[in-house]
């Protein structure tokens, strides 16, 4: 299915390219979120006339991103949960508490845009993440795993 891409998507294309991507992809996540329209003759002349008006608001997005994450870059929150006397964990700690752990903070952090490249953390201590603010930008944060007191 060819669509035209209203933003830049990671590993899909750029603002404006036309590209041929699976119907369910299209149907599921693109078309639904506003990320891309049908690629048809009005719908291209249509993006063509609002081109500028497009590629001003990724802008827009893109330097809001960056100044979030000036702020974020380098924070560090805590996160408390039930330990063994070994420092492993009872459970695990995934992407909501982290990100419930950043808004408690002051810092507004959805749970998408946690990345865990090695699954949740199952142990004590200090750990280093990244935070993908946007499709080109990732931030560098650290999450220290505490017990909980009992």
């Amino acid at each position: 299915m060819q669509v035209i891409l209203l933003e830049k998507i990671n590993n899909v294309g750029n603002l404006g390219d036309l590209v041929v991507v699976k119907p369910g992809f299209a149907r599921n996540f693109l078309l639904p979120a506003g990320k891309a329209r049908l690629a048809t003759p009005a719908n291209i002349e249509d993006f063509e006339q609002r081109r500028a008006e497009f590629e001003k608001q990724q802008s827009d997005q893109l330097e809001a991103s960056r100044r979030r994450a000036g702020e974020l870059e380098g924070a560090t929150v805590s996160v408390y949960a039930r330990a063994g006397n070994e420092g492993k964990l009872f459970g695990s700690v995934g992407t909501d508490e982290i990100a419930q752990a950043f808004v408690a903070a002051g810092k507004q952090v959805e749970k998408r845009e946690v990345r865990l490249p090695d699954g949740p953390l199952r142990a004590l201590g200090e750990h280093e993440l990244s935070l993908h603010i946007h499709a080109e930008i990732d931030v560098s944060v650290t999450v220290n795993v505490e017990p909980e007191a009992e």
